[in-house]
């Protein structure tokens, strides 16, 4: 069986890394985890394309709003950033509608080590835009620990957001530059995202 301290251990990192973790728990020898892992995700792709053809995929309040006024400001380059695979997270990404508003993106198909993926999609970003990025300039938005984690490594600014499994006050104790509930209020979840987000 997989148990609670597994299940944490894999909590905020990559589909590599899970797909990775749980077979050798289940007993698998890490060179056939290795040789099997490229098929483990095609046949995950696989579940998630045939998961979605059968339910009804909801856009969170606000998030359409704040996404589509972000992607029109001059200057703001959107990314995707994942622990997700790339063809997962796009088969995902498709049913919302928003697909086409993100620039550049960054998924666990780059680096199995999720800590390494800001710097990916900000390297991306920065070809797809010809300018550099740095600082505060650059913002993260997560619903995990993980995600103001990764972002809080890079100095950048991160802005959490409560509509996962943890509750703002869990997400508080990590220090992110903002936190809400939802973006049911997207115009000031936007004030926040773009606050320190411009070169001085």
């Amino acid at each position: 069986p997989i148990t609670d301290g597994v299940v944490n251990e894999v909590n905020g990192t990559t589909q590599p890394q899970i797909v990775a973790t749980l077979a050798r728990e289940l007993g698998a020898c890490p060179d056939s985890v290795a040789r099997l892992l490229p098929r483990c995700l095609e046949r995950y792709v696989e579940l998630v394309r045939e998961e979605l053809e059968q339910i009804e995929v909801r856009v969170l309040p606000g998030i359409p709003e704040l996404v589509e006024s972000l992607a029109r400001r001059p200057g703001v380059v959107l990314g995707l950033l994942t622990g997700n695979v790339m063809e997962g997270a796009e088969a995902k990404l498709a049913r919302t509608g928003l697909s086409h508003h993100f620039t550049v993106a960054a998924y666990g198909s780059d680096s199995a080590h999720r800590p390494d993926l800001p710097s990916v999609a900000v390297a991306r970003a920065e070809a797809a835009s010809g300018r550099l990025y740095q600082g505060k300039e650059i913002v993260v938005i997560g619903d995990t620990p993980a995600d103001i984690g990764c972002g809080a490594q890079l100095g950048v600014r991160t802005i959490a957001v409560a509509t996962g499994k943890h509750t703002v006050e869990e997400l508080k104790t990590f220090s992110p530059d903002a936190v809400f509930h939802d973006f049911s209020d997207w115009r000031q979840a936007e004030a926040a995202i773009l606050a320190e987000a411009r070169p001085a």
